[in-house]
């Protein structure tokens, strides 16, 4: 199947160090992703609410829980999540509910009810988390106007490299989430290498790769369209700690 008709190389779309909305729209329209570095995506976010509260919003990743599922193949990632819908008269948290993939997308983990520790009250309800997803429901709404509702699930993630033994981000491989669009937000990395995402047409072609290594880098990932994975991380330090810290944030039709 190839490169996605109108493809543009990841140098092409980073021209722009502070590119708009709809310049971001038609790299995501014609190529299937779009990297953006972290002090535009800040001033993107910015433009939907404040980040005022982001030290305690990011610090929250220090009360994850394990993932119990991963850890029963022996990987180490820590995690909480939530639901939330959203209309045109705003975005509301939807009761506690599990994660569930098909086993279409998630081979290691498909097919069953994954229930994760929730995500905090005072995190949903903090001002960076609301305006990620203000940001996330135009943005993504403009690219499908015709959708009326979206299930989105919030997923904060911890991935924790230890001597010996590489953290997994995607322990998945290369792969689709099953769902519309896909928002991966870089948080924080302590004494990390590698974590490489790599974007991939449907035949397995490499379309571009990048690295989140600030806060706030991210990618904006048309689900549909193209695969997407990152490759393990290690510490560079092997005798501190060490993590990679991301929200993923995902977008669903639901009418």
């Amino acid at each position: 199947m190839g490169r996605p008709s109108g493809y543009r190389t990841l140098t092409q779309m980073m021209h722009a160090s502070k590119p708009t909305p709809s310049e971001l729209e038609a790299d995501v329209r014609t190529s299937g992703f779009r990297f953006v570095e972290g002090e535009a995506m800040r001033g993107l976010l910015e433009t939907v609410g404040p980040l005022s509260d982001w030290k305690a919003f990011a610090d929250s990743w220090n009360t994850l829980e394990p993932d119990t599922y991963l850890a029963s193949v022996g990987l180490h990632r820590r995690r909480r999540h939530a639901v939330f819908t959203a209309e045109n008269d705003g975005i509301a948290r939807e009761p506690h509910q599990p994660h569930y993939q098909s086993r279409d997308y998630n081979t290691l983990q498909g097919g069953i009810e994954r229930w994760f520790a929730p995500v905090l009250p005072g995190v949903a309800e903090s001002a960076s988390l609301r305006g990620i997803l203000g940001f996330c429901h135009s943005f993504f709404g403009a690219l499908s106007p015709d959708v009326l509702a979206w299930h989105i699930e919030v997923h904060q993630f911890r991935i924790e490299a230890r001597p010996g033994e590489p953290g997994q981000p995607t322990p998945e491989g290369v792969h689709r989430d099953g769902v519309d669009y896909v928002l991966v937000l870089l948080i924080d990395r302590l004494n990390i290498a590698s974590g490489t995402t790599t974007i991939h047409s449907a035949d397995g072609e490499l379309l571009g790769s990048f690295t989140l290594t600030h806060p706030l880098d991210a990618a904006l990932v048309d689900d549909s369209r193209v695969f997407h994975g990152v490759t393990p991380v290690e510490p560079e330090d092997p005798d501190a700690a060490s993590h990679r810290d991301v929200l993923v944030v995902t977008f669903r039709r639901n009418a």
